[in-house]
């Protein structure tokens, strides 16, 4: 298979692994709060639906919050997977494991601080009944930052040397 097609695999993977990591964690959490509606599919993107007339500020607040926060955690796990899974014969499963480390690393810190401002708050709506919504973009562009150099310094790499066997 050529590099290009294993870019387009990876690219896909990533945001199918986005989309079941944090819209699955908002659903597991409005199921577990009893308040889940329906799923609704909005073009490329995936949205649960609750009943937020049910829900206390906290609840949604925390609603949106569990998705950032699983995949941060699906992040790190896969940041310190990464020698096992460089050692992986296949470059299919490699690069789609490379684009899925990436985009849980940085798109939710990404989105959080900056993004949410031109594209609708989201999440940052929910959260900001927490902590005041200049902490949580400063949080989440500490965490941008920091990820960032996590990806540079300790993914890529090791990535780049699997790709170069």
């Amino acid at each position: 298979m050529s590099k290009r097609m294993r870019q387009y695999l990876g690219i896909l993977a990533a945001l199918v692994s986005y989309y079941v990591i944090h819209e699955g964690a908002h659903l597991i959490y409005a199921c577990a709060s009893g308040v889940f509606e329906k799923v609704r599919f909005l073009g490329l993107g995936v949205q649960i639906v609750t009943d937020t007339q049910r829900m206390t500020d906290t609840q949604l607040g925390l609603f949106c919050t569990v998705g950032a926060i699983a995949t941060i955690i699906v992040a790190y796990a896969l940041t310190l997977a990464a020698p096992a899974i460089c050692k992986m014969e296949s470059k299919v499963f490699k690069a789609c494991m490379y684009y899925i480390t990436m985009t849980m690393l940085l798109l939710d810190p990404l989105y959080l601080s900056v993004l949410c401002v031109f594209f609708g708050g989201g999440d940052m709506n929910g959260i900001a009944l927490l902590v005041p919504e200049w902490a949580a973009k400063a949080f989440f562009g500490m965490l941008l930052v920091i990820n960032g150099i996590l990806f540079w310094k300790v993914a890529l790499p090791k990535y780049k040397n699997a790709f170069a066997k």
